[in-house]
């Protein structure tokens, strides 16, 4: 009997493809995005060139502007993407070298598509403005999928990442508003992420309830519950309850000001530095320490792991409510380090994308991270592009990071194989 038929709710990515479906879709997917570059961005891109600028006003150090011929740029990327669809569907490619393949194509099209917005334009595309927005804008879809990560490989499924996020945001702009303290704003908010995460292992772990199901019944709860606060108590009092200060920018000396790494890596608020810290300290402890072996024991063979002495289920407690401290940071974000309010569902699904990064990842920490940048890379890139005036319609452009989503869980992630005891409740003999 495998995983998925003892419980049903497990979550499950594998893409059941015939041998030669699977083959021709990624050259087909190549060949599409080839003819979009040559037959749509670049036919009907304006006449004249794409300027790019790699150099923030008043940088101590500075980089040249690239000017590029917009059309022909089309043109050559959607080229090379055909060449490689072409390769990648009759010569026999490593793992690494399929990887790159999907790299350069998708760089390609964002290339074409950069050129085919900017073309004509009197002022240059921002790069450095578009990676350093990715970075900040990805901050609650990272920390909400190495919650993921942790819980999934604790061997508990967490839906309710949504609502860690949602009530994390809640707490810290009620109490920074209502102290005057960013740092007690911060600090509830993580309280706010890990009480959701006590919630989840009470009734996942304790009563065995069906955890997907328990998920969206906790995302449901908390955005009708902040949303009846909301309206009870912040509009009526929003001077004194929604109205909390914002973490300015911590610029590091030195590693602020090499040109384009710097500002986007280095010059940033508190927020991406304990990002970086929870992505060493996970990954770390993760691979390399006794607890992380446990953890991964409890997430692949419960059974096992209790016959030499580790406590499963406590455990699974500890993991899943430690887990919420990082969602809830990445909630308060959300008020305390970005937009200065809260508002109504303001984390608008970032969870449910943060879980879909999670998948995207394996699992992994570093992968998890990589493919949340991917999601914020295609929020900030359609935030950018409004501003650019492009003849695409505004609703469209929002669609442009849950479109990315259903893309690659779609048809790019492929088989991936979660920890074997995810979502089945341990019962002890």
């Amino acid at each position: 009997m495998t995983v998925r038929d003892q419980n049903p709710t497990v979550l499950y990515t594998g893409v059941e493809l015939g041998g030669t479906v699977r083959r021709w879709l990624a050259p087909a997917t190549f060949l599409l995005f080839g003819l979009i570059d040559i037959f749509v961005l670049g036919h009907f891109a304006h006449p004249g060139d794409a300027t790019f600028a790699f150099s923030q006003p008043f940088a101590k150090v500075t980089v040249p502007n690239l000017t590029l011929p917009a059309r022909l740029t089309c043109y050559v990327s959607g080229a090379i993407s055909i060449a490689i669809a072409v390769a990648r569907a009759f010569l026999p490619l490593n793992k690494a070298l399929k990887r790159v393949a999907i790299a350069v194509v998708a760089f390609l099209l964002v290339l074409s598509l950069l050129c085919w917005a900017d073309a004509g334009q009197s002022t240059a595309f921002n790069v450095v403005n578009l990676l350093q927005g990715t970075l900040a804008g990805s901050i609650p879809i990272m920390l909400g999928a190495l919650t993921g990560v942790i819980c999934s490989r604790s061997g508990v499924i967490n839906i309710a990442i949504e609502g860690q996020l949602l009530l994390g945001a809640f707490t810290a702009a009620i109490v920074a508003s209502g102290t005057g303290s960013l740092w007690l704003g911060l600090i509830s908010g993580a309280l706010a992420g890990s009480l959701v995460g006590a919630l989840l292992a009470a009734f996942a772990i304790g009563y065995r309830v069906d955890q997907v199901v328990l998920g969206v019944v906790i995302n449901t709860l908390i955005l009708g519950l902040t949303g009846y606060l909301y309206d009870g108590l912040m509009i009526p009092y929003q001077n004194t309850l929604n109205s909390p200060a914002t973490f300015s920018a911590i610029k590091i000396p030195l590693l602020g000001d090499i040109p384009i790494v710097g500002p986007v890596f280095f010059d940033s608020t508190i927020f991406l530095y304990l990002t970086y810290l929870a992505i060493a300290g996970v990954q770390v402890g993760l691979f390399s320490t006794r607890w992380g072996l446990r953890t991964r024991a409890i997430g692949e063979h419960p059974v096992a792991a209790d016959t030499v002495g580790i406590r499963v289920t406590a455990m699974r407690y500890r993991n899943v409510i430690a887990a919420g401290v990082i969602a809830g940071i990445g909630g308060a974000y959300f008020t305390i380090g970005s937009v200065g309010s809260f508002g109504k569902d303001m984390s608008s699904g970032e969870g449910y994308i943060a879980l879909a990064a999670m998948i995207f990842g394996r699992y992994n920490p570093v992968g998890a991270v990589s493919a949340a940048l991917l999601f914020g890379f295609a929020t900030q890139l359609q935030s950018i592009l409004s501003t650019l005036n492009t003849p695409i319609q505004s609703n469209l452009l929002l669609m442009a990071p849950y479109i990315v989503t259903i893309i690659v869980l779609a048809g790019l992630v492929g088989k991936v194989r979660g920890p074997k005891a995810e979502g089945i409740p341990y019962i002890k003999a």
